[in-house]
């Protein structure tokens, strides 16, 4: 089924958009969730907790990409699920990804809006001006939280010359990041 076609069963309040959804994005989804939580029973109960999202904001939303709408409730779900695990001391995958993260992004404060505003929209263009294959590497490694090794069999790279590679481009965006003042 189409994503206008599930679109259209969630604003009629259509049952079968939860079971069509299931079907089209369920792999995607679980696969952000583990990528973030490394915990199979955590990571399922994000995405069903993402259905129930998705069903809540439609309608009134109505995704221009309902692949992107749900990974993003998957990923933020996920994300408040890690911190609340992680607060009980019960860590995962996320801390590597984070910690090469928090080399060229600055700790703000999280109260600070304008901020946290002005700094996305940074990053974003930084994103927009590298080459297609470098802004897909970036964005699922450091958005969706897919695996070096895992990114490296899909390019039939060595996973080391990706981690190179990354790194680069992670000291690309610290270069404009601190030129803009961040």
């Amino acid at each position: 089924m189409e994503d206008s076609e599930i679109i259209a069963l969630y604003h009629r309040r259509d049952e079968a958009a939860i079971a069509e959804t299931e079907l089209k994005h369920g792999p995607f989804c679980r696969r952000v969730a583990m990528n973030i939580l490394s915990n199979r029973q955590d990571a399922e109960e994000c995405v069903n907790d993402a259905w129930l999202a998705a069903w809540n904001r439609m309608p009134p939303d109505r995704p221009a990409s309902l692949r992107a709408f749900l990974g993003r409730i998957t990923r933020n779900l996920s994300i408040s699920r890690f911190r609340k695990n992680r607060a009980q001391k019960r860590y995962s995958g996320i801390e590597t990804m984070l910690s090469e993260l928090s080399e060229c992004v600055p700790a703000g404060r999280e109260d600070d809006e304008i901020e946290r505003r002005e700094l996305s929209g940074t990053i974003s263009e930084w994103l927009c001006g590298l080459d297609a294959d470098d802004r897909t590497l970036f964005v699922r490694r450091y958005w969706y939280g897919d695996g070096v090794a895992e990114l490296a069999r899909e390019r039939g790279v060595p996973p080391a010359r990706l981690s190179k590679r990354l790194q680069r481009l992670r000291e690309g965006l610290r270069e404009v990041l601190e030129r803009e003042g961040f």
